[in-house]
């Protein structure tokens, strides 16, 4: 197939545009930088530098491409706005499927997250409805997680994938990464904010390799319309999981506290499964180390 990758050379694209290769398909893929577009190609495939804001420049370069599909992985998390990031999944996903409907492509497999569902005791599935009427800021989130979603469905097949918190190369979670310094009290960074105080509590949160994210893409170019929840098999509670990264990332853990907030769930990952998809990474109890 001919694929479309919108966000190339971000921590999932890094592994998917070279497993699309590899499984035989053509790829043009986006990136910001000079860098990037090397790196695509490097890798492969055919790099594009596309402003995901700019409406006709996202019809034109999509056109060009003429793709049988478009893979959105597009994020923008590196400022710590959480606003910018929720731009990219209002109007940039909009402009990609206007794109794709002005170029006849049939079928889009779209980045979402699987930490937006209502309160519950259990992990959540596909059935569970997203948490449309909590407040705020956790509602703007969930609006644009929405309008993400309800957009894609305009294509003939729309796969839409609610990844867990993402751990590995090029992420947050990782020696190295932003939680790490967190963790040691460097907060310098912009998006630091996001994280708050991070406490070693009850609140359980569901985890996948970006890796397995990446291969789950792949495969999800034969899935049925639908999302999917795409985390390993073993959500965990804070105070399992944040000690074990403290220890992997070489700084101090937090002590033991109790307590969640209701959405602080996790997801259930049975559908992904039974579609075919077997995360490397099974759990994080081991991936961190990896």
């Amino acid at each position: 197939m001919r694929i479309f990758v919108a966000g190339g050379t971000g921590a999932v694209g890094r592994h998917l545009v070279p497993a699309l290769v590899k499984a035989g398909h053509e790829v043009t893929a986006t990136s910001r930088t000079e860098a990037g577009l090397a790196l695509l190609e490097s890798q492969g495939a055919a790099g594009v530098r596309l402003d995901v804001f700019d409406a006709e420049a996202v019809k034109g370069t999509v056109a060009a491409a003429a793709p049988d599909a478009i893979i959105h992985q597009l994020t923008a998390l590196s400022d710590g706005n959480p606003a910018d990031n929720g731009r990219i999944r209002r109007i940039g996903t909009r402009n990609l499927v206007d794109a794709a409907l002005h170029a006849s492509v049939p079928t889009i497999v779209a980045q979402s997250i699987s930490w937006v569902y209502e309160p519950g005791d259990a992990p959540a599935t596909e059935a569970t409805p997203l948490d449309e009427r909590a407040p705020e800021p956790r509602a703007g989130m969930v609006a644009a997680v929405r309008a993400l979603e309800d957009a894609v469905t305009g294509l003939d097949r729309h796969v839409i994938l609610r990844y867990g918190l993402f751990y590995g190369p090029g992420t947050w979670y990782r020696p190295g990464g932003l939680v790490a310094d967190v963790l040691r009290g460097d907060t310098g960074d912009p998006a630091a904010r996001m994280f708050g105080d991070l406490a070693a509590n009850d609140a359980v949160s569901s985890f996948v390799h970006v890796e397995d994210a990446a291969l789950a893409a792949v495969a999800a170019l034969d899935w049925p319309s639908g999302p999917v929840n795409i985390v390993d098999d073993e959500p965990a509670p804070a105070r399992d999981w944040l000690p074990a990264l403290a220890a992997v990332v070489s700084a101090p853990a937090p002590a033991p506290a109790q307590g969640r907030l209701g959405w602080q769930r996790g997801a259930d990952n049975t559908l992904a499964r039974s579609r075919g998809w077997r995360p490397i990474h099974p759990t994080w109890r081991t991936g961190f180390g990896a």
